[in-house]
């Protein structure tokens, strides 16, 4: 199977010639892209001193480098590592194992389980990592150990059929949350990490990066599960309008008489927009199920473009089928 291996990277001319030489060593027969991002060190003559295969990407983020990654390399097997050299090779090259089986569509390093947390200098990543963690496994159900992670790989379903939106750092989490919301098979793997080597800087921003983390996935959450994202936002507009609707309530069984005129009039604002937006996520919940009907529809259809062979009653040795 074709196996191409992704390697977004700005500015890291440190590491990038060692990630290169380290993946030819344990994948020879994969193609090495390094999608170097606006460097100003020299990072894309490394990389192709290195042997890589050099694509820039202009737009700055690496969310529009794994866009450009996906629509340009075509392959079988994708494996996607960060240029920093923070992960073990051995590991990470392991990853493809469960894609070259089927028995996984996407397959995340877990940084976590090889020392992340005791091994990072900066608390707030690990805050962060836990924060998002928690979030994304309670609104999805799901029981996933690392989200951010950025050493993964995928099958070629998932990287043809992933709708990239986001621009920055986020989008590991974005991979994450549309793998779960379109049933795709998730699968982790061990993977060892250490501190980045002497002269490469971290370009995260902890801060400003892990807000819009946040952000993402409140949003994703609006979209992917529009019915209980609008079912909490209708409680908490119901419970405030029960709360102003007391008062006047009291009054009106003491006295007969209701002079809290504002407070009932509000109340009941709140409570029409409660209703408003759990009717509101009752279609959007509707529009989401037969999206995935039309995205289900799509797979089967690449699946057929992308394997004729097997539509002809071969398998993919050419041998007849039974």
């Amino acid at each position: 199977m074709r196996t191409a291996v992704l390697i977004p990277c700005h500015n890291e001319r440190a590491s990038v010639a060692k990630v290169v030489a380290d993946y030819r060593r344990l994948l020879p027969d994969a193609v090495i892209y390094v999608y170097d991002n606006n460097s100003s060190d020299g990072t894309a003559e490394a990389a192709a001193a290195a042997g890589a295969v050099v694509v820039p990407e202009y737009r700055q983020g690496k969310g529009f480098v794994v866009r450009s990654m996906f629509r340009d390399v075509d392959a079988d097997v994708y494996l996607m590592v960060d240029g920093d050299d923070t992960y073990e090779a051995e590991d990470v090259a392991a990853l493809v194992g469960p894609i070259v089986d089927g028995r996984a569509d996407m397959v995340v390093g877990d940084r976590l389980a090889g020392g992340y947390l005791e091994k990072n200098t900066r608390p707030l990543h690990g805050f962060g990592n836990r924060l998002v963690r928690w979030m994304i496994n309670r609104i999805f159900r799901a029981r996933l150990a690392d989200i951010m992670s950025g050493a993964r790989a995928f099958s070629r379903s998932f990287v043809r059929g992933f709708p990239v939106t986001s621009g920055g750092f986020e989008v590991e989490t974005e991979m994450t949350i549309h793998a779960l919301d379109k049933r795709f098979l998730i699968a982790e793997s061990p993977v060892a990490y250490r501190e980045r080597g002497e002269g490469s800087v971290s370009k995260l921003s902890t801060v400003r990066d892990g807000l819009r983390v946040l952000k993402t996935i409140v949003a994703l959450f609006k979209d992917f599960r529009p019915l209980l994202f609008s079912a909490l936002v209708a409680t908490a507009l119901f419970l405030g309008a029960l709360a102003l609707f007391i008062a006047p309530l009291e009054e009106y069984i003491a006295t007969g008489f209701v002079r809290k005129i504002p407070s009932l009039i509000v109340a009941m604002a709140l409570g029409t927009s409660a209703l408003l937006s759990l009717v509101t996520g009752t279609i959007l919940d509707s529009i989401r199920k037969q999206s995935r009907m039309l995205y289900e529809l799509e797979l089967t259809a690449q699946r057929a473009r992308c394997a004729p062979d097997l539509d002809a009653g071969v398998d993919r040795e050419g041998r007849q089928r039974p």
